[in-house]
């Protein structure tokens, strides 16, 4: 009878306290927060409490360490700081992160079951601006190879060739360095000469840069062999007159050397050479000929020629005839005019050439004198045919006398 009244006392005891057990164990709970932060910054882990009465709560890292024991330190690492530690809330902060401490913190609380949660750290790895590396050089009539490199992100950045606002596709490969991802972007473009300095660019898109992008900026060098022309001085040289020539030059690379020569012949002893530019003062005749300006690079050689013709000095003169005056009013004039003393002067055509010419001929004169002869003709013309009629006239008054008799 005793034996049943113990065993009937003691099972419910166990019972209730087993259930008061599992309820405390149920009603006493632990969460835990993602956290995702950029490589460098600073990383809040938090884990939030339900009905916590005092039990031990410890922290531990990836590798399972433990970093904190009831808001106590015990991993040496000052990166790691307690910042808040109560009956709902315990947080630590973590500075400087880098992709080394990325994974899962547990948050535990010991009770008489264990529980815990884990907190996910996830370190991004934005892009530094993208570097150009060329593969092949750019030359005319060729292509031109350019390779843009993102050496390290987490994840993967996205790279982007644009020119003229227009987007040229490359091949794209990627590299695994662990925890972080290299890329690159090749592209190869046919180039002219007028492609020399065009603006290429290129992108780096990643998630940590908030829609911003990390962009380098890249001038095509396109390598093209010279041209040489040169200017030639305005107008005609005469004797005594100074020749300036100046070469003009392009080419990439520009060339450096310039050279000045004179075909079948050497430069006169009062040629200056400075760069491009070519001078001779005091030009004779002797320093006609065919001058010759040269320039080469890596990539090919270009001349251009001038040809030098110095006329001779020739004197111009002009004979102007006297103009009447009013005080010597003409009298008479001269049956046959007077021509002028000849003179000479330059063909427009031939500067080196003189044309004969005679100076203006006083043409109202001449003009003159002919109307006075035509007025004479013309009044014995008229004389004469009065005569003549005049006289046939007497011979028919006759004629009928001479038959009365």
């Amino acid at each position: 009878m005793a034996l049943a009244t113990v065993w009937n006392y003691c099972v419910p005891v166990a019972v209730l306290a087993v259930a008061f057990l599992l309820r405390t164990a149920r009603c006493q709970a632990v969460q835990a927060e993602n956290v995702t932060v950029l490589e460098g910054g600073t990383a809040q882990i938090s884990c939030r409490l339900q009905n916590y009465d005092g039990s031990i709560v410890v922290i531990q890292n990836p590798r399972r360490q433990t970093l904190f024991f009831n808001g106590t330190r015990a991993l040496k690492d000052d990166r790691f700081q307690m910042v808040l530690f109560t009956t709902q809330l315990v947080r630590i902060t973590l500075t400087n992160v880098s992709v080394s401490d990325e994974g899962g913190y547990f948050c535990q609380l010991y009770t008489d079951a264990t529980h815990h949660q884990v907190a996910t750290l996830s370190v991004l790895v934005p892009p530094e601006t993208p570097t150009v590396d060329v593969k092949q050089e750019a030359v005319e009539g060729g292509e031109a190879e350019l390779t843009c490199v993102s050496p390290r992100s987490k994840p993967a950045a996205t790279l982007r060739w644009i020119r003229n606002g227009r987007e040229i596709s490359g091949v794209v490969s990627q590299q695994d360095n662990g925890k972080t991802f290299s890329v690159s972007s090749t592209i190869r473009i046919p180039v002219e000469r007028k492609d020399n300095g065009a603006a290429l660019s290129c992108e780096a898109v990643h998630p940590a840069l908030s829609g911003q992008k990390r962009v380098r900026h890249y001038r095509l060098d396109v390598y093209f062999a010279p041209t040489v022309r040169i200017v030639p001085p305005p107008g005609i040289l005469r004797e005594g007159d100074s020749l300036s020539l100046t070469c003009s030059v392009t080419g990439n690379p520009l060339p450096r050397n310039i050279q000045w020569s004179k075909i079948n012949d050497t430069l006169p002893e009062r040629a200056e050479i400075s760069g491009p530019n070519l001078q001779i003062s005091r030009l004779s005749q002797s320093h006609n000929g065919t001058y010759l300006c040269q320039a080469q690079n890596n990539y090919g050689r270009a001349a251009d020629h001038y040809t030098l013709l110095v006329y001779e000095n020739v004197s111009v003169t002009t004979t102007v005839p006297p103009t009447p005056t009013t005080s010597q009013p003409i009298i008479s004039y001269p049956a046959t005019p007077t021509l002028l003393t000849p003179s000479f002067y330059p063909d427009p055509e031939d500067p080196g050439a003189v044309v004969e010419t005679h100076s203006a001929v006083p043409y109202a004169v001449i003009g003159g004198v002919l109307a006075l002869l035509v007025f004479t003709v013309i009044c014995v013309l008229i004389v004469t045919i009065w005569c003549s009629v005049r006289q046939k006239g007497s011979y028919r008054t006759r004629e009928p006398i001479l038959a009365w008799y």
